[in-house]
């Protein structure tokens, strides 16, 4: 209240404001709901989730970050979840399900510490001393893998595919993801293995079973030559990149030609031709047999391109132009005329292929392959892409196992390792600090537990059993959805990445410690409609 006992406004008429704890119980139900929506789909008996737009487009999938990209999130806290995945997804490639069901699993467990009145501060920082232990246990319990490895990082990404569609493939997917990464592996300057995944391409088709996909070391284009009378096959191709266009140039200031007799609409044609033709000839000269063309080609060039048996395509894609030049040595040149037989580039062989009903062009045989293509084929468009998606999946853990040289092993016994420590460091702590880390230990036995779970089997007998099994000093005892039993890990072969699990509980930490800060909400009325965790609509946030 002011001077005279009127009222003081600072806030916008129809602001929302959320105090204390029920601000703090709103966020963790709405992150809580995120995590939900995807707990279902972990591991290899998870289920798929069909996800429908505006358009009506479907999604078939059961990739984390996949389903939650797709999901229409408006709570600010739920978004923060969403960014936990996409996070995951852009360090590892996989583990989004993992981090996005942890990061709900610690809300879930601080809220009953809440309600015992443990301060969120208290608990925030017990679960960052918890955080910190919990990387140094996955440190040591890790296993070291090297690029010459082949049939371990073969099983690393049989372990990211065991809960895709591919699955019943998974063999041979894992032959042809590290055969791929192995391809475009280079090192950076101190000698450290650096692998960019932008080097692999994937062109997908419908119609076709999933184990009919398979590797070109060299580059899929999905462009076919400019005139059909042009050769389908060049052996010993000699490939020239140009990002110039053989056409006649318009001059760059308005003129006006004044033509008074036909001879000489015959000379002008004639000397365009002559431009044209020694624009080709050019080409010819240097000794190209084959041409990937940035820009437009004239069909008078087409004619001429055609006439001396060369192969020509137009407008392709910058990206795959670079890719070409990696793959084949070739330089991208700028002026038609200055090209000389250095910027060309080398394959045994380029091809016209029929892929379903399209035509594409298949470089093949290139002498130092630093792109790889990928033909990715399934029964339908769906299929095809949720291949794809796996692939994706398979590679990026592929990558990381190679550059950090570590593994660990899968089936929940590593969070189960790390939460049998935490307790015992907890003991070690004291003070309340201690509930928070036992209440972080009991959040990572979420993993076995959903494991279980989707499993069709009973996670409280689940964990006991892996309780036991890693007192007794087995600390790759995991859950073998197949049998339903718990089972060692590295025996099984299930392993996957250090860094999955590092990053994984790295961000679900970060996400959860966060949300529990925030103990008021002050939102403005806006056009859109935010939904709280009760259910209730809550204006949308301003900046």
């Amino acid at each position: 209240m002011g001077m005279g006992n009127a009222p003081v406004i600072i806030l916008r008429e129809g602001t929302k404001r959320e105090k204390g704890k029920d601000a703090q119980f709103n966020n963790i139900a709405a992150a809580r709901a995120i995590s939900d929506a995807v707990r279902s789909s972990l591991g290899p008996r998870g289920m798929d989730k069909m996800l429908v737009d505006s358009l009506g487009d479907v999604v078939i999938t059961n990739d984390g970050v996949t389903i939650l990209k797709e999901m229409d999130v408006q709570h600010p806290a739920a978004k923060m979840l969403v960014e936990v995945a996409k996070t995951q997804d852009a360090e590892v490639g996989d583990g989004t399900t993992t981090s996005v069901i942890l990061a709900g699993e610690l809300l879930k467990k601080a809220t009953d510490l809440i309600d015992a009145n443990v301060h969120p501060t208290i608990i925030a920082s017990g679960y960052r001393l918890a955080n910190d232990k919990a990387q140094e246990v996955l440190k040591n319990i890790a296993k070291k893998v090297t690029l010459e490895d082949e049939d371990t990082l073969e099983l690393i990404a049989q372990t990211a595919m065991i809960s895709k569609s591919v699955n019943n493939s998974k063999e041979y997917f894992g032959k042809m993801v590290v055969e791929a990464v192995k391809t475009i592996v280079d090192k950076d300057e101190e000698g450290n293995y650096a692998i960019d995944l932008r080097n692999i391409q994937t062109v997908k088709k419908g119609g076709a079973k999933m184990d009919e996909s398979y590797i070109v070391k060299g580059l899929i284009i999905d462009k076919e030559p400019v005139q059909p009378n042009m050769p389908k096959l060049v052996e010993n191709a000699k490939i020239a990149l140009i990002d110039a266009a053989f056409e006649v140039k318009k001059t760059e200031i308005d003129a006006q030609i004044k033509i008074t007799d036909p001879s000489q609409l015959s000379a002008f044609v004639a000397e365009e031709e002559k431009m044209l033709k020694d624009m080709v000839m050019k080409v010819k000269a240097v000794g190209a047999n084959v041409v990937f063309c940035q820009k437009g080609i004239d069909d008078l060039a087409q004619h001429f391109f055609a006439k001396e048996g060369i192969y020509a395509c137009r407008r392709v894609k910058k990206s795959d132009m670079e890719r070409l030049g990696r793959s084949t040595g070739a330089s991208i040149v700028n002026k038609i005329m200055e090209i000389d037989e250095s910027d060309l580039g080398y394959a045994e062989k380029v091809e016209l292929k029929k892929v379903e009903d399209e035509d594409m062009t298949f470089i093949m045989g290139v002498k130092e392959p630093k792109t790889v293509s990928v033909l990715v084929r399934g029964g339908t468009a769906h299929v095809a892409d949720e291949v794809e998606r796996s692939l994706v999946d398979a590679w990026s853990v592929v990558k990381v196992a190679i550059e950090d040289g570590m593994m660990v092993t899968g089936g929940g016994s590593t969070a189960m390792e790390i939460a049998m420590q935490l307790r015992d460091y907890a003991a070690s702590i004291g003070g309340r600090a201690q509930i928070a880390i036992e209440a972080y230990a009991s959040a990572m036995e979420i993993i076995p537990s959903t494991l279980a779970e989707n499993a069709g089997h009973d996670p409280i007998d689940v964990v006991i059993e892996m309780r036991k099994q890693h007192k007794a000093g087995n600390i790759y005892g995991g859950f073998n959805p197949y049998t339903g039993k718990v089972e060692d890990m590295a025996a099984l072969n299930v392993i996957e990445p250090y860094r999955i699990g590092k990053q994984a509980i790295n961000s679900a930490t970060d996400a959860a410690v966060m949300i529990l800060r925030i103990d008021d909400v002050i939102a403005s009325r806006a056009s859109n409609q935010l939904q709280t965790g009760d259910g209730m609509p809550m204006p949308g946030m301003d900046d």
